[in-house]
């Protein structure tokens, strides 16, 4: 397993959610009322939308696209009765830091017209 650190532990607190990148990847980090962290993709599993202006009443995670709900604690779809399910990601906190698996983390893309070789 590949962990990366995600965020710091104090940027998500007990009945809320952050939006957090791993190079390309998009993180959803909720922490359930009552519950343990979680950790999803941060994409509607719906129509793929990203879910960086989610809502998160401390249950359900609310795309804000087409207002599907899903639990915060299994990802499953609450709105409607469909497979959709919320991709898990494998999460641990060490020390200070919130950290997930991922998998394979590539870095975003630069700049385009930008060169590696040509920056100082």
């Amino acid at each position: 397993m590949a962990f990366t650190v995600i965020c710091h532990k104090n940027d998500v607190t007990e009945g809320s959610m952050g939006f957090f990148q791993a190079g390309k990847k998009s993180v959803l980090v909720v922490w359930p009322t009552g519950g343990e962290l979680k950790a999803y993709r941060g994409r509607c599993p719906h129509a793929d939308m990203p879910l960086n202006e989610a809502s998160f009443d401390g249950k359900t995670i609310k795309c804000q696209h087409h207002q599907w709900g899903f639990d915060c604690t299994s990802g499953k779809c609450v709105t409607h009765i469909v497979r959709h399910v919320l991709h898990p990601y494998e999460l641990r906190v060490e020390g200070d830091e919130i950290q997930v698996d991922v998998g394979p983390v590539k870095p975003p893309r630069s700049a385009a017209g930008v060169h590696e070789s040509s920056k100082t």
